[in-house]
Parts: C-alpha cells; sequence; structure tokens
C-alpha cells in the first residue's frame, strides 16, 4: 500500500513539474512576443521617420514628396486598429515613388541624400524580418496555448489573444538593386 502512495506522489510531483514547464515556456514565450512586437514597432517607426526625411528633401519631385510626406505622417501616428493599414499605404507610396532603380541610383549618388536613401533600404528590409519573426512566434505561441492540457488547465491565464500582424512590407525594388 506504501509503494501505491508513493507512486502516485511521484506521478503527482511528475504531472506538476510538467505542467509548471508547459506554464513556463508559454511566459516566455508570450514575453519573446513582447519584446518582438517592440523591434517591429520600433523599425516601423524608423522607417517612416526615414521616409520623412526623403520626403523634406527637394531632392524629389513634389508629387513624390507629397505622397511619402502623407503616407509616412500617417503610417507614424496612427493608432493600434489602423496600424496595419497605414504601413501598408507607406509601403505602397515607397514603391511607387522608389520604384524605377535608375531612379534610385541617382539619389544614392547625391552626397545629402546617399546615406538616407541607404538607410531606407536597411531598415525596409529589418521591417520584413521583424514582422516575420513576430508573426512566427505568434504562431509558435498559438500551437502551444491550442494543446488540450493548457486550455483545460488555463495555463495561459488571462493573456490576451494572440494576433499575426498581416501588413504589406514588401520594399521597394529600386531600393534592392545595389
Amino acid at each position: 500500500m506504501t509503494a501505491l502512495w508513493v507512486a502516485v506522489a511521484v506521478l503527482a510531483v511528475v504531472v506538476g513539474l510538467w505542467l509548471s514547464w508547459t506554464a513556463n515556456r508559454l511566459d516566455r514565450m508570450h514575453h519573446r512576443i513582447d519584446v518582438a512586437r517592440g523591434t517591429l514597432t520600433s523599425q516601423l517607426l524608423r522607417r517612416s521617420g526615414v521616409a520623412l526625411e526623403l520626403a523634406a528633401s527637394e531632392a524629389l519631385d513634389p508629387a513624390s514628396r507629397l505622397v511619402l510626406l502623407d503616407a509616412a505622417h500617417r503610417a507614424r501616428n496612427a493608432g493600434p486598429e489602423d496600424l496595419e493599414e497605414s504601413e501598408s499605404a507607406l509601403s505602397e507610396a515607397l514603391r511607387a515613388v522608389f520604384g524605377p532603380p535608375e531612379d534610385v541610383r541617382a539619389l544614392r549618388a547625391d552626397p545629402g541624400l546617399g546615406s538616407l536613401v541607404e538607410e531606407l533600404a536597411q531598415v525596409c528590409a529589418k521591417v520584413e524580418l521583424a514582422r516575420r519573426f513576430h508573426n512566427d512566434v505568434v504562431v509558435s505561441a498559438r500551437a502551444l496555448r491550442s494543446r488540450r492540457r493548457v486550455r483545460l488547465l488555463h495555463l495561459a491565464g488571462h493573456a490576451a489573444e494572440l494576433r499575426t500582424v498581416d501588413l504589406d512590407d514588401v520594399p521597394p525594388p529600386g531600393l534592392l538593386a545595389a
């Protein structure tokens, strides 16, 4: 009889440790999501900031400057509910302004703008990577949260539903050409 109680106690400890490990893993995933979201937000702000600087320069034609200025301003001041739409609009504006590679080469050759154009190219690539990383972590956390033991025992606590960020972040082809 004592052996049965010892076996039950050992099993209870093992199950408790397993559930604790799962809850800690889920907590770490939520922390990674927060960090990834912060990184994505900072990269989006950097992209809109560089776009605003380029729009303020005299190197672009007036129509391109207005399109870029409006899209960057909207993206920079967008609330959480409008983020995806305004950032996608900025991506479209960047592709419209920096589409032809020969125009971008001329801007890169300008000593005052070359570094800004290069920074914009780097930030556009970082935005794409940050969004992908964020969405990958969200998908992994969703998979863990959908497991039966997590749902039945409420191991996710009162954490909000996880959402991926779906926006158009394809960089302008002119910026990708070296």
